[in-house]
């Protein structure tokens, strides 16, 4: 446990390298579902690691030990942790119990009002064009869900691209993109080091809505100008004083963001198609199986604990 129950908390660091280079190298659907994966499971491992490390601490309070009926000294010699590393890991298992919550409830707030706003659209048909001199275009996911666009983005781009920009809006509701999303920010919320992978899915889940939208219009060129185009609509209306552009992932430009837009126009004009990279796969399930497979032995060697300082006082 001295070891196994630190991988866990360790192997998310990895996520700063790993997450942008698998999010550019592999098949946008397959990175997106494999990251997804990546994040769960090891927020999951590294909050079970916080949590073992704070029972440590618990096992030290005397009271418990003479209610439980185990050894106090076999707890304290073989420890994984000091008592001091034990309350740290408890404060920080509160600490991420707490934002965990924060962010649930937000999205869950921020996705009760995209319903109410979607039910009060006008029409039942999947597409709503709305009149508003900001260019924007989105998807309300819902029962059914609907895609929203605004006149100016309709303006801004040539009925080619208008398709293209149908499509790749159509492609978030059909594959439930939201729902990637909402798992890697929570992920991210309950182990802040894994937010390099929720940067990692916005962006491939973008580039898996621009290749099926390159399918469904024939013309990968097209879909890669309508993206360009509403980028550069989006920082006229910024310019000029109105709201931000949204459609086609595009969004105001934060300065980490702000390379995603050449790089899914690059992906979609470059002739070489990604292909799955067994290196980067086997990679990347080597660091989730060694998450997975430290924190049962960190738990199973915890339980070897205390079933040892319960032997002492009946030996």
């Amino acid at each position: 446990m001295r070891i196994a129950v630190f991988a866990p908390l360790l192997l998310p660091l990895l996520s700063v390298w790993g997450a942008g280079a698998l999010a550019h190298r592999l098949p946008p659907r397959l990175a997106t579902w494999l990251l997804t994966a990546a994040a769960v499971v090891l927020a999951g491992c590294s909050t079970a690691a916080l949590a073992l490390l704070a029972a440590t601490a618990a096992l030290r309070i005397p009271l418990l030990a003479d209610l439980a009926r185990y050894s106090l000294t076999v707890v304290s010699r073989d420890d994984p942790a000091s008592i001091w590393v034990a309350v740290a890991a408890g404060a920080l298992l509160t600490a991420a119990g707490a934002a965990l919550g924060r962010v649930a409830t937000r999205r869950a707030r921020a996705l009760a009002a995209t319903h109410r706003h979607t039910r009060a659209l006008p029409g039942h048909e999947e597409l709503v064009v709305v009149p508003d001199p900001a260019p924007e275009a989105y998807a309300a996911p819902g029962r059914p869900g609907r895609i929203v666009v605004s006149t100016a983005m309709l303006e801004a781009l040539s009925p080619a691209e208008q398709r293209a920009l149908i499509a790749h809006e159509r492609s978030h509701l059909a594959h439930h993109h939201i729902r990637f999303l909402t798992a890697v920010h929570l992920a991210a919320a309950l182990n802040p080091t894994l937010r390099p992978v929720a940067r990692a899915v916005g962006y491939t889940v973008e580039r898996w809505a621009d290749e099926d939208a390159a399918r469904a219009v024939g013309d990968r060129p097209v879909v890669a100008h309508a993206i360009g185009r509403a980028a550069l609509a989006g920082r006229a209306a910024t310019t000029s004083g109105a709201r931000p552009a949204l459609g086609l992932g595009i969004t105001p430009a934060l300065p980490r963001d702000a390379g995603d837009v050449p790089r899914r126009v690059a992906a979609l004009l470059s002739s070489a198609l990604l292909t799955a990279r067994r290196g980067w796969l086997l990679a990347a399930v080597g660091v989730v199986l060694l998450a997975a497979l430290s924190t049962l032995e960190a738990q199973q060697d915890f339980e070897a604990l205390l079933e040892l300082a319960r032997h002492a006082t009946t030996g």
